[in-house]
């Protein structure tokens, strides 16, 4: 196998802007691969689509889900809450080929491999708090307080679980025994929608928005897990750092008003082969972050 491990996330085509960078994307070479880590839309039948074309035209698409492909929009045709509608997703993508997080990694043997392609379904547990708040409850009225409060509070829904970070303790417990069971030889890349780590965090222009972004319980899984690399998405700061040697890679397009001012995107990332130098770019300016309002759409 020749070509290369591809990634990319938060394609949010409810953009017309977005949808036409989407519209552009092609592989490389035949035997690329392509991750999508989450956020491909907030509307089934746009996920459907997108992840339709995107398996037509790459030899494999690895997709992990975001928040907004788990919320249920009142307009959404498609009215399944919670792990019914995550399911749903996953027998979707089945459908298509498209492998997920409940499916057997599949392994990249093609330059830089062999590697296991783990997607990720962590969700949060508000665990990113801000420093000095001690409790979820302080934490959240601090971010109501500020005005920046993510929309999954109003369309993520947790069902069955009786609450998103009940749903994020159990989604662990089964993602940390699956990944265990690996052998330890085996080297990885970690896809999950949401950071590993808090660290990218702290780039934030509104801090509060962390206590949506993940989970401390994974902040060691790339050295426990063999990780070559790990990929995420979520935070619309499309960089690429380094931890423990690891390269950690954000794969975002975000919004049109966040990627505009760079010029033209270039939404789909190389992960293997890793570049011949370790490469840590910056955040963006802050002043690319969402200005604070009462619902945060990331």
């Amino acid at each position: 196998m020749t070509g290369a491990l591809l990634a990319t996330s938060d394609l949010h085509v409810g953009y017309a802007e977005n949808q036409a960078v989407v519209d552009r994307l092609r592989p490389g070479s035949d035997d690329d691969w392509l991750i999508v880590a989450g956020d491909v839309s907030e509307r089934f039948e746009d996920i459907a689509r997108v992840l339709r074309v995107l398996s037509e035209r790459f030899a494999k698409v690895v997709w992990a889900p975001g928040n907004h492909e788990l919320w249920t929009p009142p307009d959404d045709p498609v009215q399944l809450r919670g792990d019914a509608r995550y399911r749903a997703l996953v027998d979707l993508c089945r459908g298509l080929g498209v492998s997920t997080p409940e499916d057997p990694y599949p392994v990249w043997t093609g330059p830089g491999g062999p590697v296991a392609v783990a997607p990720l379904f962590l969700l949060y547990d508000y665990t990113f708090r801000p420093r000095g708040t001690t409790t979820k409850a302080a934490a959240l009225a601090a971010a109501h307080a500020a005005g920046v409060v993510c929309t999954d509070e109003y369309l993520l829904h947790p069902d069955p679980y009786p609450d998103r970070d009940s749903w994020c303790r159990a989604r662990l417990a089964v993602t940390e025994a699956r990944l265990a069971a690996l052998d330890p030889a085996v080297r990885t890349v970690l896809v999950n929608h949401f950071p590993l780590r808090r660290d990218p965090t702290y780039v934030l222009r509104h801090p509060e928005f962390a206590l949506w972004c993940g989970t401390e319980h994974t902040a060691d899984w790339h050295r426990r897990f063999n990780a070559a690399a790990v990929v995420y998405g979520h935070l619309h700061i499309p960089r690429t750092t380094r931890t423990d040697g690891v390269p950690f890679h954000e794969v975002s397009l975000g919004y049109p008003r966040e990627w505009a001012p760079r010029g033209a995107p270039t939404p789909l990332r190389r992960i293997l082969p890793a570049a011949p130098a370790a490469t840590v770019l910056p955040a963006p300016a802050a002043a690319a972050r969402p200005a604070p309002r009462f619902a945060v759409r990331l």
